[in-house]
């Protein structure tokens, strides 16, 4: 690579794949007389594949590829395949191609490498045949690994019934050498969701977790590690463990392991799962040099504490895990934010290489017979292991106007939908049917495909058969495959009635409106204006800065107040960002590209017009009910003592002793979720005092410490400077009263019981911390009556989808950013501002927006304007209008949603619902019914 920001020259080298792409189908024929066999290595090497072969299931393009392991490559004999390629796709005079590129930026996407347990030969790893890695057993589970989807045993091919996952192997770990010191943050979730899919496909086994500290702390985890512990069979052991033996009889796996009530024991498993942490890329050093950008102490690309997708290198941006382990939501949002920052740096090339995407001319079908072609999906094991796929496909052969039937792998990738496209036009198919997922994630993709065959998008019908099927019926095979025909049926009889449905365009406004001023909000203000867009950023308080105003530094060292400042600056002095503070939203209406809301702000009244919502309302801190907080001053919250640490009280860092104490608030009956940046506050605030007065004597009174990621480091460092760390369980809380101390002054007494020492440990404090849970903000509550969003159960923003959609509201045009989604950190609520603001870019960009079909229509001649439509309609989309025969209501289908209750309410059936109509509906009924 060389050059500069705006005008980078990367030379790419293209490894020769020996087959032509463009002619090759993907058929597999030459993998099928290839004589020669090695271990397979996306499949972990526990299956064997062919030297020529198609990388896996969904990969994309779906073509061969020859390997180094090719006879000929290697001796120059074979070419077997070559003779049995019908289209001649064969080519061994392929040759590794040079290729220039010019680019104005760099994103370094490159991924992780799962630790390999056999560099450090311990836990047995490549010794015991029935030890494997988490990745091993992630490509057990799946319907394209080496076993179709059975959880099979290396040594005799048997179903394992009673498993061992060990957690932290390759984390966590500084002794012996070979590990990681910092956490990667994903181990402790995964294990969960192998354990939970291993009683789907075994409701008898018996699952153990061994661990230190339980890290659920993302968004709903915490729920979901209840739920996978109280699975029958399954059980948590906090404790580290051996690979004892394996037994030469049965291939069983011995483990060693502590008890706090029974001691040391050993315990036999049919299989062991080591939960293997997650290393740097591959040449992570040689892309550092090539990039020209810095890693840090672990090898992954070294953070800017203000921003993590930027590097030391301008115009060269991370996403993903090259920052550090992160989840997949994580890695989402910050390969939209870098994608919104790279829009930043070349805003001036936009819609300069930009081309319109042509579909081909929809044909007119209306007046033909239905010929309807439905597509079964397997959705990998999901449902093809519980619904008998190829017999539901000649079930569905047999249905009325069905011409054509077939199963498929995963409808959704790419050559699937090319097939579907494909063989409705070979077949003249005027319906499909796709019998797979839910259509709320990928309706739009099959209706895409619909439109690549020249079929109406709206001749589409999605039959759930795997929500509403195999995921609740997965214990009753030959019940599941007839409620899936059972599906279909209605399906078809639904497709049978469908109408083509015309989309519209409508305008979109180039202005985007932020409700919430503090660091995600001015972050997504600013770098949506920054690309040319006004911005309208309202703030309910007197300043901007929300929440992090009380926050002065962080653990990797970022000043936050001068942070904060600086970015108030910025948009203050921002030409195309207007900040209104002590504003107040009074109404929100409108539709996506084209909402108008209505602000007070410092007794003025405005009417905002915008095409885009940003709804970054942030979060507050609980205010405690327990442990004497708002009784006596010496009990404070964690950001209480963090303002006194930094305005220099010395009563504060001049104390013989400090505990504090985690999960207040939280974890709990009334907020079932883990606030996340607790335990890490509590570090950050106990390594400055002991910076600033080391013989402080501090207790950290804990359930789990959940210092994810690098900040691990901190932890331990932590640990080192004698910070005392005491765990409590959830049924024994610590208790607090005020004493006399054994020197006569006055303490607080803090009891806890300490399961090390297994008894009652009595610590006099000078002050008490509490660690109180993030909670969400007012505003957020406000929000969603506002804008149409909806929350969690525990009153954060709901985002459209967890993995796929993190920023997006099901609702168009809005989105959502920072505290307000859930707590975290403000590297981490930078990341996810910038991909706010990318995702309404990819709205403001255009100059219109299209509009759903599916919308509500009113027969005047029914309609007796009695209103029930009008109160009923959430969007507004209704209203009265005054003809000769009287008040009738009037549909505006632009506000219309689509969701139908005003056709449930209405009494005369003048309102009717497009591609939901009764008739539609009453179809499917019957055929339910078998009539």
């Amino acid at each position: 690579m060389e050059g500069e920001a705006g005008n980078f020259q990367v030379t790419l080298i293209k490894k020769p794949k020996y087959i032509d792409e463009s002619i090759c189908t993907g058929c597999t024929t030459c993998a099928e007389y290839c004589p020669v066999t090695y271990p397979d290595q996306f499949n972990q090497e526990i299956s064997q594949n062919k030297a020529v072969h198609i990388y896996f299931a969904q990969a994309i393009p779906l073509v061969a590829y020859i390997d180094e392991s090719c006879l000929y490559l290697k001796e120059k004999k074979c070419k077997i395949c070559e003779g049995v390629c019908k289209n001649k796709a064969i080519d061994f005079n392929q040759k590794p191609q040079k290729v220039e590129v010019n680019v104005g930026a760099i994103v370094l996407s490159p991924g992780i490498e799962p630790f390999d347990p056999k560099l450090r030969n311990d836990y047995g790893y490549g010794k015991y045949e029935n030890v494997v890695t988490s990745l091993d057993y992630e490509r057990l589970m799946c319907a394209t690994g080496p076993y179709q989807g059975e959880i099979l045993r290396t040594s005799d091919k048997k179903h394992p019934h009673k498993i061992a996952w060990i957690q932290c192997v390759g984390s966590r770990q500084v002794n012996p050498e070979g590990g990681n010191s910092y956490c990667s943050a994903v181990c402790c979730t995964y294990a969960q969701k192998q354990v939970i899919l291993t009683k789907d496909h075994d409701d008898e086994a018996e699952c153990t977790i061994f661990h230190n500290d339980i890290r659920s702390y993302n968004k709903d985890f915490e729920r979901y590690y209840q739920r996978t512990e109280n699975l029958p069979g399954v059980r948590f052991i906090r404790s580290y463990v051996s690979v004892v033996k394996e037994i030469p009889e049965t291939k069983n796996v011995v483990i060693r392991y502590s008890t706090p009530d029974e001691g040391v024991k050993e315990e036999e498993f049919d299989m062991v799962v080591l939960s293997v942490g997650l290393n740097p890329p591959k040449d992570n050093e040689g892309m550092a040099d090539k990039y020209g950008i810095e890693l840090n102490s672990h090898g992954f690309s070294k953070a800017i504490p203000e921003n993590p997708m930027e590097t030391n290198k301008l115009g060269v941006f991370v996403s993903g895990a090259f920052k550090g382990p992160t989840d997949i939501p994580e890695s989402v949002f910050t390969a939209s934010g870098a994608g919104s920052q790279v829009g930043q740096l070349l805003d001036y090339r936009r819609g300069n290489l930009a081309k319109e995407r042509i579909y081909p001319p929809e044909r007119d079908v209306s007046q033909e017979e239905p010929k309807i072609g439905v597509f079964v999906c397997h959705c990998g094991a999901n449902i093809g292991k519980i619904v008998n796929v190829p017999d539901t496909v000649q079930y569905s052969l047999s249905l009325p106007n069905v011409v054509y039937a077939q199963e498929q792998l995963f409808s959704c990738a790419t050559n699937s939908a090319k097939e579907i496209s494909d063989m409705a036009t070979e077949k003249g198919l005027n319906r499909v049917v796709i019998a797979a997922c839910s259509p709320r994630t990928l309706e739009p993709l099959f209706r895409d495909t619909l439109r690549e065959a020249g079929i109406n998008q709206y001749y589409l019908d999605m039959a759930n058969i795997r929500e509403h099927n195999s995921w609740v019926h997965s214990k009753e095979k030959e019940a599941a495959t007839q409620k899936a025909q059972d599906i279909i049926r209605m399906s078809v009889a639904r497709a049978r009635l469908l109408e083509p449905l015309q989309e519209f365009d409508l305008p979109v406004n180039k202005a985007a409106l932020v409700v919430g001023g503090g660091i995600a909000g001015m972050t997504s203000a600013l770098s949506i204006a920054e690309q040319g867009h006004e911005v309208y950023l309202v703030e309910k308080d007197s300043d901007l800065g929300g929440l992090a105003r009380r926050i002065h530094h962080t653990l990797d060292g970022l000043d936050v107040q001068e942070y904060v400042r600086d970015l108030s600056r910025k948009v203050y002095r921002h030409p195309l960002v207007h900040a209104y503070t002590d504003a107040t939203v009074l109404e929100a209406t409108g539709y996506v590209g084209n909402f108008v809301t209505k602000v007070k702000s410092q007794g003025r009244l405005m009417e905002i017009k915008h095409g885009a919502t940003i709804l970054a309302t942030g979060a507050e801190v609980y205010e405690p009910s327990e442990y004497m907080y708002g009784e006596d001053d010496r009990v404070m919250t964690h950001l209480e003592l963090d303002e006194r640490i930094a305005n220099g009280d010395e009563r504060i860092t001049g104390a013989e002793s400090m505990v504090m104490i985690q999960c207040v608030g939280c974890r709990n009956e009334d907020r079932n979720y883990c606030s996340r940046v607790c335990c890490s506050e509590s570090i950050k605030n106990a390594l400055k005092l002991k910076e600033i007065n080391p013989q402080m004597d501090i207790y950290i009174l804990f359930r789990d410490i959940r210092t994810y990621g690098f900040n691990e480091d901190f932890y331990r460092e932590a640990a080192g400077k004698e910070v005392r760390f005491i765990r409590y369980e959830a049924d024994d809380k610590p208790e607090v009263e005020p004493a006399r101390g054994e020197s006569g002054r006055n303490i607080l007494k803090v009891s806890v019981t300490d399961p090390i020492l297994d008894k009652r440990l009595e610590i006099e404090a000078d002050y008490l911390t509490l660690a109180a849970a993030v909670i969400p903000g007012a505003g957020s509550q406000e929000a969603t009556k506002l804008f149409n969003v909806t929350t969690s159960p525990d009153g954060f923003f709901k985002e459209a989808h967890v993995k796929l959609r993190p920023v997006d509201f099901g609702t168009d045009g809005v989105y959502l950013c920072g505290a307000a989604h859930y707590p975290k950190f403000i590297s981490e609520t930078v990341s996810q501002a910038y991909a706010a603001a990318g995702r309404a870019l990819t709205l403001l960009s255009h100059e219109t927006v299209v509009a759903s079909g599916s919308v509500c229509e009113v027969k005047a001649s029914k309609c007796m304007g009695c209103g029930a439509c009008v109160s009923a309609c959430t969007y507004g989309a209704i209203e009265f209008s005054e003809t000769r025969q009287g008040k009738k209501a009037v549909v505006n289908p632009v506000l219309c949603k689509g969701d139908g209750l005003c056709n449930a309410k209405c009494p005369t059936g003048a309102i009717s619902l497009k591609h939901f109509t009764d008739e539609e509906l009453f179809s499917q009924i019957d055929a339910a019914a078998g009539l």
